[in-house]
């Protein structure tokens, strides 16, 4: 589904403004008008950047913090492997050596 990239930068600023007058407005700490305004403000990025890629090839410069936690979450994991292979490749140097011998 195309969206009018148009529309959904329309839709995109109509979010912010609802985002600072959620917070502008704030009644406590934990206001869930805030919290509703940042999903908004969020999902009305995601169609903005989505519809500048499909009409132009163009992207924002930004990135959703989701964005960020699910390349560190992916980083991670390749150092996890990376620590993993290494271990197999110091257990098998360690397969070739008699601990026995080395006691005695």
């Amino acid at each position: 589904m195309t969206v009018d990239p148009r529309a959904a930068l329309d839709r995109l600023v109509a979010a912010l403004e609802a985002h600072y007058h959620a917070v502008a407005t704030r009644r406590s700490d934990d206001d869930p008008a805030v919290d509703d305004a940042y999903d908004v403000l969020a999902d009305a990025y995601e169609v903005y950047e989505d519809a500048l890629a499909q009409v132009f090839g163009e992207v924002t410069p930004f990135y959703l913090a989701e964005d960020l936690d699910e390349d560190e979450d992916e980083e991670d994991e390749e150092l996890e492997e990376a620590d993993l292979e290494e271990d197999v490749e110091f257990d098998d140097d360690l397969a070739d050596v008699d601990v026995v011998d080395r006691i005695r």
